[in-house]
């Protein structure tokens, strides 16, 4: 430690530049120690004059995780998918990063502020050992004005929404779209995770290329094979000619597996040995074929319990969760349901299908129902809803039956919630134990009542007692 100080002192144009730069620059060994650190360093994450040499960076740069293990930064379950504790690491090992994203939380000025920082790492020797030169640039600000950028508009590149698990999803479509490694896409049905596939692919350098999707689930297990990898003339029964798969059409581009976890074991075996080689051989042919694909994936299971399962291979797994992003169901961001509905009433005007707009009771109810079939299931209500009000007003009546029946339930359900025991007893004696006109007495549903019934049964064998 002591050499390496006094070589970065001796070295003046070193010093000095290190000084000039406006990232934060620091010297790490293999334990993670700060050795050596800038000027900016301390500016950009308003560390004092407290020293930072020897400490690891977590602990230096004072982040909330550094405490929570006993041992210290590096140590706790949220440090292992530290972005800066990776590339470190990989530096010391002899690889070079470059503008790798990571998300940290610092104790600065009293308060916890979140930092956004670009994070390049490059390996050093030095005659006591080998470092790692981690230069850190803070791009919290641009990452803020991006945010706002996009809240003033519907969404990015035909994704609605300004939730801001949205406007994470578009941050962290525009960081995986330049790094050509396999992407899996997570959520359930209805999500639009095509649409995101599409949006890595458009923001890719592979955009000038054919973006090529495959839905795995809706192919018989027969013809699937032949599907993505192609066939030669002869290979089976119906191959009258020579066939080229999505594998080979998608050559330069990428090729998007939609539900790959329903994808046989003999292809998973084949686009595992893709993924590694980028080789493979058409149905019935010995000519091997070379390809160059990215691969996006999607899937609304559970992969890692398909694994446990034996349904799904472990080695590609992890093959091809590279880069997992996960997309979140309409019920966790029903802000953006307004803003969804008027995309879809714009979109069929470009159709020729005209309303006069939806009313906020109509409005009211599309933002409390829970939306099981998300986005694609808010289309199909609103496209069912245009049929039914034939260029009027949207109103409630013109809403899906199971929206119209949730809301009843709902209703039912608050009434219930009002009902007390001394009204129902009333209204039982009154009705001389008819449920039904009871019911009515009371305001409420059947339904409700007998729910309320049931919850309370004492309740009736009292109210009969009386009567008889």
């Amino acid at each position: 430690m002591e050499q390496l100080s006094q070589l970065l002192r001796k070295q003046g144009f070193l010093y000095s530049l290190l000084k000039a730069i406006p990232c934060g620059v620091l010297i790490v060994d293999r334990d993670r120690r700060i050795y050596a650190a800038n000027e900016a360093t301390r500016l950009i994450f308003r560390l004092g004059q407290d020293t930072i040499t020897s400490k690891r960076l977590g602990e230096a740069l004072r982040c909330i995780n550094a405490d929570i293990s006993k041992k210290g930064c590096g140590y706790s379950r949220r440090c292992r998918q530290c972005e800066i504790r990776r590339t470190a690491l990989d530096a010391i090992e002899g690889r070079r990063i470059e503008r790798a994203k990571a998300r940290v939380e610092i104790r600065t000025d009293g308060e916890v502020k979140e930092f956004v920082l670009l994070v390049n790492a490059a390996p050093f020797d030095h005659d006591d050992g080998t470092y790692a030169v981690v230069v850190l640039q803070d791009i919290t600000e641009l990452v803020q004005l991006r945010r706002r950028v996009v809240k003033s508009e519907r969404g990015f590149r035909g994704i609605i929404g300004r939730h801001d698990s949205m406007l994470e999803l578009f941050e962290t479509i525009k960081d995986v779209a330049g790094v050509d490694v396999p992407v899996l896409l997570q959520g359930e049905s209805g999500t639009g995770k095509e649409l995101v596939a599409a949006a890595i692919h458009n923001e890719s350098p592979r955009a000038n290329k054919l973006f090529v999707p495959v839905n795995c689930a809706a192919l018989p297990e027969g013809l699937l094979e032949s599907e993505l990898f192609g066939h030669v003339k002869g290979a089976f029964t119906g191959a009258i000619r020579d066939k080229k798969g999505r594998f080979e059409l998608a050559h330069g581009g990428t090729l998007f597996l939609d539900e790959i976890g329903e994808l046989p074991k003999m292809v998973q075996v084949k686009l595992l040995r893709v993924l590694q080689e980028g080789t493979f051989e058409p149905v019935g042919s010995e000519k091997t074929v070379k390809v160059d694909v990215r691969i996006i994936s999607a899937t609304n299971k559970d992969l890692r319990e398909e694994v446990k399962k034996g349904n799904f291979r472990e080695d590609l797994y992890y093959r091809i969760n590279v880069v997992p992003i996960k997309l979140p169901p309409l019920r966790e961001r029903k802000e953006d349901i307004p803003l969804l509905v008027e995309h879809f009433l714009d979109e069929a005007f470009q159709e020729g299908i005209r309303c006069q707009g939806i009313s906020k009771e109509a409005m009211d109810l599309l933002t409390i129902y829970p939306w099981p079939g998300n986005v694609r299931e808010l289309q199909s209500a609103v496209r069912f809803a245009l049929v039914k009000c034939r260029g009027g007003m949207i109103s409630p009546e013109h809403l899906p039956l199971e929206i119209l029946r949730f809301r009843d339930e709902q209703e039912g359900k608050a009434r219930s919630r009002k009902l007390d025991k001394s009204k129902v007893r009333r209204a039982l004696l009154k009705s001389g134990g008819n449920k039904a006109k009871a019911a009515r007495l009371l305001g409420v549903g059947r339904a409700t009542l007998y729910r309320f019934l049931a919850d309370n049964p004492q309740l009736l064998s009292e109210v009969e007692s009386e009567l008889i």
